[in-house]
Parts: C-alpha cells; sequence; structure tokens
C-alpha cells in the first residue's frame, strides 16, 4: 500500500484480488482464466463511480505480467507489480480517454502496439473511461481488437456503458461490478477508521455508508474529510456528521410529514426551513421525501435491516405507526405530484420557494377525501340536519334532488344511446370466413391475402383466434391484425401460435376442391365424348352454375 499518501482512497487502494470488497464473482472469473490460460483479448469493467475500475484493471494488468503467477503474486517482492502501481511500468501505458479523445490518439496506440514488451510476459493498455473516446477513435480501435497480436491485451473502464458502441462491446469480455452492499462497506471503512485511530460513532460510520450509495472512494473521502474536520480527542458523531456532510436528519422529515397531514401551515414552513438552512439542497430533499413516501407504502413488507442503515429504531417504528393511518390512495397521490414537483425544480429560478409552494399543495391534497369518502360524509350530513331540525327547506332539496336525478337519468339514457350506435357501428366477426369477408369490405388486401394463403387455422373463438403458420407469413402480422381487430371490434382480440398443424389454408381448400370438380368433371360422359372428337384438348376449369330460384 501506498502509505506516503495522506488520502485515505489512496492510501488503502487495493492491491490485490484479497484487498478488492464485493466483486468475489469477478475476481473468481477473472482468476480463473488466467489460471487455465484462457485470457481474453480485451477486459471491459463497468460500474458507478469508486467502485473499484480502474483498480481492478490495475490489479489484472499485475496478474498477467508477475512473474510469480497468479497463486503468489506479490506474496514476494515483485517489480513489475511495483511499478504497474506506481503507474511507471513501461510495458502497462494507462491513458484517460477524457482527456485524449481524438483518433490520432487511438493511432499512436496502436502504432506504438506494434512493438513487442519489453520487461515482461504481456503489452497492456489501460483505457480510462472509454466511453469519452470519439467515434472515429473507435472504428481505428477495432481491428486491433479484435485481432490483437498475443502480447498485447486491452483494459477498458467505463461508468457509461450505453455511449460505447456494441460493436466494441462484443469484441471484450464485459464485467458489471456492483455497488457494495452497506453493510460490507460499513465493516470497511470502520477497520480504515481503527487503522487511523480515528473516533467516529458507528452511527456516523452508517451516515457516511448511506451518502456514498456503494462506492468506495466515495465512503473513504467522506471519511476522510469527517477526520480531519474534528479537532484530536474529538469523536465525530450523528449530528456532527449531517452538519459536515449536509445532511439533515430524517426524524425532522418525519415530523414535517406528520404535519403536512395535520395542515399546520405555519409549522411545515418553519421545519423545512430549519433544515435548508443546514445547508440542504432542494432536489436532495425532494429526493429524500420520495424515499420517505416509499418507506411509508412498504414498510410493512421491510424490516431493518432491510433498509440498509436509512433508518434507524426509533424512526422505523415512526413511519410504522404514520403508514398505518394512510391509504394507498393518498401516498399514490403525493408520489405522482412530488415527481411533478421534482420536474419542476429545473424550470424555476428560485427552488427554495417552489419547495415552500409544493410542501404547501401537498397540504391541501393530504385534506382531500376520496371520492366515495366524500359522498358518503355528504349524505351522512344531509340526513343529520334533516333529522335534527336545521334549517333547511326540505320542499327546495327535494326538488334539487328530483333535478339531480332528471340530469343523471338524461346522462345515463344518452350514454346508452350513443353506446347502442357505437356498438351497432361495430363489426361482429364470430368466424374465420367472416373475417376474411371483413378484410375485404374494409378493403384491406394485405390482411386478406396473408390470412387465405399463409395461415391454417387451429382455432377460433370470441376474441382469440389460435393459428399456424408457413414461411412465407408476413413479420408484422399478428400486429397489423390485432390492430384492426381492435378497429373494427372496439374489443381487445389475443392471436397466439400453436405447434398444431391446423386446417388447411383457404387457398389450399380452394385448390383441393377445384381438383375434385375436375376429376369429377372427367368420370362424365360428355367429357369423354369430347376428348374422343378432340383428342389434344384439355380440361383447365370448371364452373358451377348456379341456378337462379
Amino acid at each position: 500500500m501506498n502509505n506516503n499518501s495522506k488520502v485515505l482512497a489512496l492510501k488503502y487502494r487495493p492491491q490485490t484480488f484479497d484487498d478488492l470488497i464485493g466483486q468475489d464473482v469477478v475476481v473468481e472469473t477473472i482468476t480463473n482464466s488466467i489460471k487455465t490460460d484462457k485470457i481474453p483479448n480485451a477486459y471491459l469493467f463497468t460500474g458507478i463511480r469508486g467502485i473499484g475500475k480502474t483498480t481492478i484493471a490495475r490489479i489484472v494488468a499485475k496478474s498477467l505480467n508477475c512473474p510469480n503467477g497468479i497463486e503468489n503474486k506479490c506474496k514476494v517482492k515483485c517489480e513489475n507489480c511495483e511499478s504497474i502501481a506506481n503507474s511507471s511500468h513501461i510495458d502497462v501505458l494507462e491513458m484517460d480517454a477524457a482527456s485524449k479523445t481524438g483518433v490520432d490518439d487511438v493511432r499512436d496506440l496502436i502504432e506504438f502496439s506494434r512493438y513487442g514488451p519489453t520487461s515482461s510476459k504481456y503489452k497492456i493498455f489501460i483505457i480510462d473511461e472509454v466511453h469519452m473516446l470519439s467515434k472515429q477513435a473507435f472504428n481505428a480501435l477495432l481491428k486491433t481488437l479484435e485481432e490483437p497480436p498475443e502480447y498485447l491485451k486491452f483494459i477498458f473502464a467505463t461508468t457509461e456503458i450505453k455511449k460505447i458502441p456494441i460493436t466494441v462491446v462484443s469484441r471484450c469480455q464485459r464485467f458489471d461490478l456492483s455497488r457494495i452492499k452497506s453493510s460490507e462497506l460499513f465493516e470497511f471503512i470502520k477497520k480504515i477508521k481503527d487503522k487511523e485511530n480515528g473516533k467516529v460513532s458507528d452511527e456516523a460510520l452508517k451516515l457516511i455508508t448511506k451518502i456514498s450509495e456503494g462506492s468506495v472512494r466515495d465512503a473513504l473521502s467522506l471519511l476522510d474529510r469527517g477526520l480531519l474536520s474534528l479537532e484530536k480527542n474529538t469523536e465525530l458523531d450523528l449530528i456532527n456528521a449531517q452538519k459536515i456532510f449536509g445532511y439533515f436528519d430524517k426524524s425532522q422529515l418525519i415530523d414535517l410529514f406528520e404535519l403536512i397531514l395535520k395542515g399546520e401551515e405555519s409549522k411545515v414552513i418553519e421545519v423545512y426551513r430549519k433544515i435548508y438552512d443546514q445547508g440542504v439542497e432542494p432536489k436532495v430533499f425532494i429526493n429524500d421525501f420520495l424515499e420517505l413516501l416509499y418507506y411509508l407504502k412498504n414498510i410493512n413488507s421491510l424490516t431493518l435491516e432491510s433498509t440498509n442503515f436509512l433508518l434507524n429504531d426509533e424512526e422505523f417504528t415512526k413511519i410504522q405507526n404514520i403508514s398505518s393511518q394512510l391509504n394507498t390512495e393518498v401516498l399514490i397521490l403525493f408520489w405522482q405530484f412530488t415527481i411533478s414537483s421534482l420536474e419542476e425544480l429545473d424550470i424555476v429560478s428560485n427552488q427554495h420557494l417552489s419547495i415552500e409552494m409544493f410542501l404547501i399543495r401537498l397540504m391541501h391534497l393530504s385534506s382531500m377525501k376520496p371520492r366515495d369518502e366524500a359522498i358518503n360524509d355528504l349524505n351522512h350530513n344531509t340526513s343529520n340536519n334533516i333529522i335534527n331540525g336545521n334549517k333547511i327547506d326540505i320542499e327546495n332539496t327535494n326538488k334539487t334532488v328530483d333535478q339531480i336525478r332528471n340530469i343523471a337519468q338524461e346522462k345515463k339514457n344518452k350514454l346508452e344511446v350513443e353506446s347502442e350506435i357505437k356498438t351497432n357501428d361495430k363489426s361482429l366477426i364470430s368466424s374465420f370466413d367472416e373475417l376474411i369477408s371483413t378484410c375485404l369490405e374494409k378493403k384491406e388486401v394485405k390482411l386478406k391475402y396473408e390470412l387465405e394463403n399463409n395461415v391454417n387455422l387451429v382455432k377460433f373463438e370470441r376474441n382469440r383466434i389460435e393459428i399456424s403458420f408457413n414461411d412465407n407469413l408476413d413479420k408484422d402480422f399478428v400486429k397489423e391484425l390485432s390492430l384492426k381487430l381492435y378497429e373494427w371490434t372496439d374489443e381487445r382480440w389475443i392471436i397466439s401460435f400453436s405447434k398444431s398443424e391446423g386446417e388447411m389454408s383457404v387457398k389450399e381448400k380452394q385448390k383441393n376442391e377445384k381438383n375434385d370438380l375436375l376429376n369429377n368433371a372427367k368420370n362424365l360422359d360428355i367429357y369423354n365424348t369430347l376428348i374422343k372428337r378432340f383428342p389434344d384438348a384439355e380440361l383447365l376449369d370448371v364452373k358451377i352454375n348456379k341456378k337462379e330460384d
């Protein structure tokens, strides 16, 4: 380890696979590939910031070039491994694609690759933030990447895998590095704290773990910041940590939510301004509010351990109590409204004032009752007023009720008529033949052709068609037919494929029928008489003469 570094993220940077945390699957896969000498042309590491992409790239470079082998690597002092760790190895070149994005930089790299390694087995190119390369640079790299010399290996690292051309990704062995679990990250930074003789409470360490969101580098940077911010012999507790990191106590947010439900506007604004004065950004506040809504909705299906240090015992219990008093309708309404307010922050000039208005509007939402409940309350209050003899004009009330009933009935009748008209306008398709006839009627020639020539009917039921098909069926047939059936019938249809052969296609049936008619015609006496008189004649077609009634 580089003990000369004062920055924890560099001082405790993993130097071997054994030092890594949270990436056991990746480590095992890479180790096995090196042991069995099945080494890919290129590695591609992707994941969020600070989880060890560049670190693993260097460890892989060490593993490939260490003369002691993968199993004994760095157990004995090794010049190769030390120089790779210090970024001074002549055969291991690191390049930051964020600063060298052009095609010329890649061409220089390719030109340099023509020469074999000087002091090790492989020449290795580590390209960090590879997604920053230009399109031309990627194109220049493709051929070398696909068929590099045996001594050449590429190692890429990126946080934006989607920005890398698929042609490049397909030529690499890809590894998706996962976020470090909260419990694992907590234990890791706790060990680092002990090594540094730092006085940090477990609650503060849990807060650091939460803020870092699974990033080891972020966690170590926050720990470093926390240790430097306090005088000697002073413990970094939760309250001080919240002030240092600009993070507010979640119990404040829970109290704020309770005040919203009670409709105490002045207290709500007062609590929010206290949170804002702590340095909490409006977007951070909104995201934390969304997080609280999630827990309020799902708290009964969670345990305290499953929240990954996001809640303490008291907060967990408090959320449970609030959740038991809320219905799902209100929470969903709050969630939708909060999401829209989050989007609103990008277009307003004063986000702080926007949050205050957001909270005021939430109080009005919380006072709204579900529709059914409001109607029941209205009926109940009306009945009580009449019974208790309050000053209500019963006659006028009855007239009003009658008027409302008449209007409602008129609307109902109108809707029924419109629905009937609408239904009558729609086609009723009850058979496969009717479906073909409808296609002809609607001038859907292509669908009619596919149904007659390339479809074998297995089963036809109401709103469901089961078919088999030949190789000539159009790939968009099912989609187009489903859309048209919905348009014609105003109902959803299910069109499924069957392994059964089904019936013959319409064209096959017509062909067989025609062949039967020809064969029957050839057995007639008139046909035999004609053939005797005209030996070179040939029967091409037969038509049935339908007699009119």
